[in-house]
């Protein structure tokens, strides 16, 4: 079990990766590890981060969710930080957020660029106004405080690592840690970090269109599974609303002709209220579930715990091993 592992996802990468390797080297303390997964690249990204010093292995499943599942999976450390291989994050930082998850029991530190050098930085106006709206719109459905949600650096505990279930295959795992570590009520803290823009020459793999409608697809599909009440109330008070629209000129004109002139209307208008209706107690049946879920995750996170300590003990004894030899 490593103190301290850095993970570095890589797609193309080359122009930078050997001073984000670097530079994280220098920070990090005496048995820490620098793991560069590669992600197909085309060119020598690979190559270079081995000579700089790092582990690298191969993801070859396309995209950063895949490459972040696959780290996730493979590798055990006290404290885990996730870099992109961009140089755009400083590694100054990267003492503080161990501090944090070995000191302070943080789940999840989040680098927040936003409230630092990011909007002055960034030449992509619309990769900042999607920041802000992905941000401002967890902050609402989720009611949390975090200050960044698409950054690309974090710090982790072994347990938020160990009980995070990777659905997304891209550029959508930043939104889906944030929120998961919400819902499951784990400790998040901000720590303001310094961005940089990309050197020139190197390229940012983010798509604003597409991964931005990815991102915002995401954020539906997870306020549906995490808060299914608040997700099929608001269906069923749609539905209700437009019954009400189709029923009230069918009942005005009952009242005044003793008849309904639009038996279709009214026909629609029923089936649409029957429809709200049960939006409505499939809210309520998946919140049940959904809490049930927590409950069993609780005892998931205590069995991760006890692991962690289990292989904390081995490696202290192994440690004492190597002494007496």
């Amino acid at each position: 079990m490593d103190n301290v592992a850095v993970l570095i996802p890589c797609y193309n990468e080359a122009k930078t990766i050997k001073k984000v390797v670097e530079d994280f080297k220098r920070e990090l303390p005496l048995g820490g590890k620098i793991y560069v997964y590669d992600n197909n690249s085309s060119d020598d990204t690979a190559e270079i981060a081995a000579a700089a010093g790092a582990i690298v292995r191969h993801e070859y499943q396309q995209g950063k969710g895949n490459v972040v599942r696959r780290m996730f999976r493979e590798i055990d450390a006290e404290c885990y930080i996730l870099v992109d291989g961009d140089d755009t994050y400083p590694a100054d930082y990267a003492g503080e957020m161990i501090k944090m998850v070995t000191e302070k029991n943080v789940d999840m530190v989040v680098g927040d660029r936003l409230s630092s050098t990011y909007y002055e930085e960034n030449k992509r106006p619309f990769h900042n106004f999607g920041n802000s709206l992905v941000k401002n719109s967890i902050n609402l459905l989720f009611k949390n405080d975090i200050k960044d949600i698409m950054t690309g650096y974090r710090a982790f505990s072994y347990e938020f690592v160990k009980t995070f279930p990777v659905l997304s295959k891209g550029f959508e795992i930043e939104t889906e840690m944030s929120i998961h570590a919400v819902d499951k009520n784990m400790y998040v803290e901000n720590l303001v970090i310094d961005y940089r823009d990309r050197p020139e020459g190197s390229e940012s793999k983010l798509n604003t269109y597409s991964d931005g409608i990815k991102v915002l697809l995401t954020i539906i599909r997870l306020f549906r599974t995490y808060r299914p009440l608040a997700f099929f109330a608001a269906l069923a008070l749609v539905l209700f609303v437009i019954a009400m629209i189709f029923f009230i000129p069918v009942f005005v004109s009952f009242l005044k002709t003793g008849s309904v002139a639009k038996i279709p209307t009214l026909v629609v208008s029923g089936f649409t209220v029957m429809a709200a209706i049960q939006s409505l107690f499939s809210g309520l049946i998946l919140n049940t579930i959904n809490k049930k879920n927590k409950q069993d995750f609780e005892f998931r996170l205590q069995s991760v715990t006890n692991q962690r300590h289990a292989l904390e003990k081995n490696k202290i004894d192994f440690g004492e091993l190597n002494m007496d030899l």
